[in-house]
């Protein structure tokens, strides 16, 4: 359409030309429409091949209306979207036991949480394919010289979508050990968490669940949730041949079972195999497995 509209424009110059008109303005507009023309046509893009190829005015979202894979209005990409915030639905008692803030909240929540690792991803990876079969989240409670050994295992447990706790660094008891010691202890895997998944815990489970008034210090220094726990498995116990490991650790569990249960488990081969019965047990009696994200860092 546009070469025709030029092709006319250059008549029209020839035409005043020959009837003394203004020929040299009009044969210079016609030059300039069809260059202009040219040019258009050299940098359009290619029209699309069926599978979305070489779509260049649908590459981003502000082009597409937001509606294609492109980026987002304002130019942030996807992925780069902050995620949404969890709300704070829960708090810990002193008893460590999850409670709602509001009586609307489902009261009947257990929390799940793993100590002692990261060991071997072939466990981490069977408790959380079970976790992610169930929609649940569980603290993983980490030590820091395991961490030192294990690096990529502590990014598995973070990139598969599982929160990272703090269990002091080399797991010994932190009662009766010096300030400056129980600070080493806790503070050391803040920073070896932080440097390793770009973000330190949030909550903090002393071994043995013997922290002691310095231990709760330091961790709320360090903007740490102090717990130990409501419930527990008695993993740790086990003989590493007994073949009614799995079933003993559900057991457990439920024999203790109460509305806010702070289990405790352990990063052991029996406890991943129990883990889908038990969770499948949890369902049936009614109880939901709460986000640890929706609790809040400071006891009540």
């Amino acid at each position: 359409m546009v070469r025709k509209t030029a092709a006319l424009l250059l008549m029209t110059a020839l035409l005043l030309s020959a009837c003394g008109g203004k020929d040299e303005a009009a044969t210079k507009k016609a030059n300039t429409a069809v260059q202009q023309q040219d040019e258009t046509k050299e940098k359009a893009p290619a029209k699309p091949n069926g599978n979305g190829a070489n779509q260049a005015a649908g590459e981003t979202g502000a082009e597409q209306g937001n509606g294609g894979s492109g980026q987002p209005a304002g130019g942030e990409s996807a992925n780069d979207a902050a995620p949404a915030a969890v709300p704070l639905k829960y708090h810990m008692n002193k008893a460590y036991n999850i409670v709602p803030n509001d009586e609307g909240t489902e009261k009947k929540v257990v929390l799940l949480t793993f100590d002692d690792g990261p060991k071997k991803a072939e466990w981490i990876n069977g408790l959380i394919d079970t976790l992610d079969k169930h929609h649940a989240k569980a603290i993983f409670f980490v030590n820091g010289y395991r961490v030192k050994e294990n690096p990529e295992l502590l990014k598995l447990i973070h990139d598969r979508g599982q929160i990272v706790g703090n269990h002091s660094w080399d797991h010994i008891s932190l009662r009766k050990e010096p300030e400056a010691k129980v600070r080493q202890q806790i503070e050391d895997v803040q920073n070896i968490v932080k440097a390793t998944i770009g973000e330190a815990p949030v909550f903090f489970r002393p071994p043995f669940g013997e922290g002691g008034d310095i231990g709760k210090k330091v961790a709320k220094e360090n903007g740490l949730l102090y717990m130990t726990w409501s419930n527990g498995s008695l993993d740790w116990t086990m003989k590493s041949k007994g073949k009614d490991n799995p079933q003993q650790v559900i057991q457990n569990v439920m024999d203790q079972l109460h509305a806010g249960s702070n289990i405790l488990m352990h990063e052991l081969p029996w406890t991943a195999e129990a883990l889908d019965g038990l969770l499948t047990k949890l369902e049936s009696k009614g109880y939901s497995f709460v986000d640890p994200r929706s609790i809040e860092l400071e006891m009540r």
